[in-house]
């Protein structure tokens, strides 16, 4: 059961990575409704690879890896859970601003988006990305077992 948790929870984060690229992809082309709804719908798929991410996470953590003793009296994981929760705090502005799209996307308009928007939007998207790399520096370093407080 470790394996196929750990292969679950790999394959989530994997599909998290891979949500933030296509949305970056996304971002960088001219926006009409098409590519606004496709952003909406890679949004969602991101929200529910990052929940899956939590959730099967703490399986690990709990049930199926060295249990919770080890993990929370690690610096690197502690770290990991830190950079998850700001990288889940900056990804709230581009999910608010996607959401907003909505009710013109729905009447087939594309809303005005000023260009500075479009740069914070992807500013933070790459933030992210750079707090993804941060994450798996700590998982590296963790699941060798450096860092125990």
């Amino acid at each position: 059961m470790n394996a196929l948790f750990a292969f679950l929870h790999h394959l989530a984060a994997f599909l998290l990575v891979s949500t933030l690229v296509v949305e970056m992809a996304l971002l960088k082309g001219p926006l009409d409704p098409a590519r606004a709804r496709q952003l909406q719908r890679t949004d969602l798929l991101y929200g529910i690879a990052a929940g899956l991410v939590v959730a099967l996470g703490f399986l690990r953590v709990y049930y199926f890896e060295k249990g919770s003793e080890y993990y929370f009296h690690n610096l690197y994981f502690m770290l990991k859970l830190g950079l998850f929760a700001v990288i889940g705090a900056l990804s709230v502005y581009p999910t608010v601003v996607f959401l907003k799209w909505g009710k013109s996307l729905k009447q087939g308009v594309m809303p005005v988006i000023p260009d500075d928007q479009l740069r914070n939007l992807r500013k933070v998207l790459m933030a992210e990305l750079a707090g993804v790399v941060g994450m798996l520096c700590c998982a590296a370093l963790m699941a060798r077992g450096y860092g125990m407080l």
